[in-house]
Parts: structure tokens; sequence; C-alpha cells
């Protein structure tokens, strides 16, 4: 097995999942960040704290690879909406949701001892209306449980989807696109292992 090239500093198998996509070599590594809204913060500015502070942290433990760290919110009408606490509150974030715009805005840093990059993307994400029983019916799939915004546009809330402007991926949790130039920037190249003709 190839040694990795970059640490993730995330438990989450989407993001896990986007970075096999593209053929990054990682290695995933545990930090412990409390994730919780300053006063003053915007949306903007608390993922990109995250997705540093998860970043730094990671690269406190291991500071001989980049690491990346990321943090995405669902933000419906100046309100971030995060991973639910229970059956009431993701049903109460879907009836906000339903037949309505939100943003899905992401932090992605990566860290390699003093330097650091950090980005933020912003989707714009339109939902069809969902009626209490589709949303009751939703929850008991388990889908929502873990997700920002109690939906996940690559699972069973694809059908809430009316419209996406912006970057799919970064729904999802990692913005592709931009992780990819960050990365390029620490020399991490991406497609291993992909077959040449």
């Amino acid at each position: 097995m190839s040694p990795p090239d970059l640490l993730l500093a995330s438990q989450s198998p989407r993001r896990q999942e986007l970075l096999r996509q593209i053929g990054v070599r990682f290695e995933v590594i545990r930090v412990d960040v409390p994730e919780v809204p300053e006063p003053s913060e915007t949306a903007e500015q608390y993922v990109r704290r995250l997705a540093l502070a998860k970043s730094r942290a990671g690269s406190k433990l291991r500071p001989d690879l980049p690491v990346l760290g990321a943090d995405t919110v669902v933000v419906h009408q100046g309100r971030i909406l995060e991973k639910p606490c229970d059956r009431g509150h993701a049903l109460a974030m879907l009836a906000d949701l339903s037949g309505n715009v939100h943003m899905v805005i992401t932090g992605i840093a990566v860290c390699q001892g003093e330097r650091f990059r950090v980005e933020t993307v912003t989707s714009e994400v339109r939902f069809r209306a969902i009626s209490p029983e589709e949303a009751e019916l939703y929850w008991t799939t388990g889908e929502p449980r873990d997700k920002a915004g109690s939906y996940g546009i690559q699972g069973y809330g694809a059908v809430f989807v009316a419209h996406l402007a912006g970057s799919y991926s970064n729904v999802v949790g990692l913005p592709l696109t931009e992780t990819q130039a960050l990365l390029a920037e620490f020399q991490v190249p991406i497609w291993c292992g992909a077959e040449h003709e």
C-alpha cells in the first residue's frame, strides 16, 4: 500500500469518498475541535475558523505531511443549520428549507508546519416543497441524522433539490475544484493509481 500524501482531519465518509474520487492518497486522523459559532461570527468566518483549527490541530499531531481540514454549514435566512440534535430538530429544519433557497458554505484549509491556506466556497440550493409526511419518512431512512441542514444531496435527499447554483461537491462536503487547487500548492498529487494507456 502506498504511503499517504495527505492527512484528512475529518471523520466524514463523504469527504473521504470525494478525495478517493480524485485519486488522492490520504490517511484519516482524528482531531477534537469544538464546533460552536462565536456570537459575532458570520457563517463564512465560522467555517474558515473551524477548517483552519482542524487542519492546525492535525498538523500538531503529524507535522510530516499536509493536513486538510474542512467544515460545511447550511445557512437559511442568516441562520446556521448544522447537524440535527434529534427528530424534532431535523423536521423543523426540513420545514424551514421546504420551498426555499438556502446556501451551503464550506471552509477548507491545508496546513503543514507554519504554512497554511484557507478558502471558502458557497453554493446556492433551492428545495421544492416538502410535505410533513415526506419529511417524517425521510427521517426514518436515517440519512438526515449526521448531515448539516438534515439532508444529503448525494443520497435520498436529492429528490428535494429543484435547483443548484455552484459546486455540487461543495454541497456534499468538499468542493473538489478549490480543494485540488489548495492541494497543488502543497505538492499533493491527484489521480494516483489512475490507469495510463
